[in-house]
């Protein structure tokens, strides 16, 4: 049976850039670094005392009182990104077949906020157990998807997909699965990311795997250059409406892009750390290229994962020389965590809208923070350093790789 194609119709974004897709566009266009000292909590005794904050949001511009009760940050994020996305699409919920309708919504973490308050309240009484009712419903990482599915009265699959930060990728890839097999004809996808708080900055700290650049912290992602140390933590969501290709014709929507194909693999290598040489991520994209039925030829750029991290930045560049070959000097490759930060399960929801407004507009979003070439990358490639470049993009991998080994290559392509 010919698979179904699937199309994009609605985006919707809040970011460290901007808390709508055009806010966070503007921002990527213009080369804006998000990055900025925390508030969200007192840094001060933290290696790393910086992240990418999503600027001037108050929870009460979006939801009542009570409501907040039920929603740590990631959900809130999550509702509302999805119901942009819902709103952008056009969709009538009220005359739609809602039974056909399902939610696929990530978190690399869940509500890390949520955990680390209720524990630590604990942690400082007296040992008698006084819990939020509110405490595990607010935490676990499915949360969000079953939170846009009641608001909204969508009754298709509804779940999350949890792969580091690969989670939201998966997403878009389960997403776009369930309409191609005909168990849904529009799928809301994406995901939120909430983690900037003690425990979660804590955490990558003592890992080693976050920027410590406290004195240029404005600069501190550095994708591709030789003095990386590290990538930054985003926080915000990405949502996607996901729709069947005659469905979304027939009622005139507005199509923003096709999801040709997808790849998903795992290294089985190392807890944290990529293959050398980039075996998943290589392995990744010519599933994609092959599921989507392109030539390396037809592919003209490519969102990397690009955290800042001195093994991952190289074994990804690696495994785009291996697969594309020649044709990899002519695409215009880049990292747009260089300015939002590494939103972990976000990230791929994020950069994929990044990717479809690259197709829409034809025009690549820069590389910033580049001052120093790093000798194990090839300098003839196009890392899009410091400025956006207008280009034909007609179609692009969006990749997104996650602790554990996950492997996620999507493929854009214009429709």
């Amino acid at each position: 049976m010919d698979k179904r194609r699937v199309v994009i119709t609605g985006l919707g974004a809040i970011t460290p850039l901007g808390k709508t897709v055009q806010d966070y566009w503007d921002g990527l266009l213009n080369g804006v670094s998000a990055t900025g000292p925390i508030t969200r909590f007192d840094a001060e005794k933290f290696k790393t005392r910086f992240a990418c904050e999503v600027k001037g949001y108050d929870p009460k511009d979006y939801f009542e009182r009570k409501e907040l009760r039920k929603y740590d940050m990631v959900s809130q994020f999550g509702i509302i990104s999805a119901n942009m996305a819902i709103e952008d699409s056009g969709l009538n919920l009220e005359t739609d077949d809602t039974d056909r309708i399902g939610v696929i919504w990530a978190s690399g973490i869940g509500g890390l906020i949520t955990f680390f308050d209720e524990i630590s309240s604990y942690a400082k009484g007296d040992g008698t157990p006084r819990f939020s009712p509110f405490f595990i419903p607010k935490m676990i990482a499915d949360i969000t998807a079953g939170h846009i599915s009641m608001l909204n009265g969508l009754k298709g699959p509804n779940y999350a997909t949890v792969s580091a930060c690969a989670s939201s990728a998966n997403a878009i890839a389960d997403a776009a699965m369930m309409i191609r097999h005909g168990y849904a004809d529009v799928m809301v996808a994406g995901g939120s990311e909430a983690a900037i708080n003690e425990g979660g900055m804590g955490g990558f700290n003592s890992m080693q795997a976050i920027s410590t650049r406290n004195d240029d912290y404005a600069t501190a992602s550095r994708p591709f250059d030789k003095d990386r140390d590290g990538f930054v933590m985003g926080e915000g969501g990405g949502g996607l409406i996901l729709e069947e290709y005659e469905k979304a014709k027939a009622r005139g929507a507005k199509i923003y892009a096709e999801v040709a194909g997808f790849g998903l693999t795992a290294d089985a290598h190392h807890l944290t750390a990529p293959h050398p040489e980039g075996e998943g991520a290589q392995k990744a994209m010519k599933i994609a290229m092959k599921d989507a039925g392109l030539e390396l030829t037809e592919i003209d750029h490519i969102n990397t994962h690009g955290t800042a991290t001195p093994v991952g930045d190289v074994a990804e560049i690696n495994a785009i020389g291996k697969v594309f070959g020649d044709h990899a000097y002519n695409l215009s490759i880049n990292s747009t965590k260089s300015m939002h930060g590494h939103l972990l399960g976000a990230a791929g929801a994020i950069e994929s809208i990044a990717v479809i407004l690259a197709l829409t507009k034809n025009v690549v979003p820069p590389t910033i923070n580049h001052f120093t070439d790093d000798p194990e990358i090839d300098p003839k490639l196009d890392l899009t350093f410091h400025k956006a470049k207008e280009r034909e993009v007609r179609a692009a991998i969006s990749n997104t790789f996650g602790f554990g080994g996950h492997n996620v290559s999507l493929i854009l392509k214009q429709v």
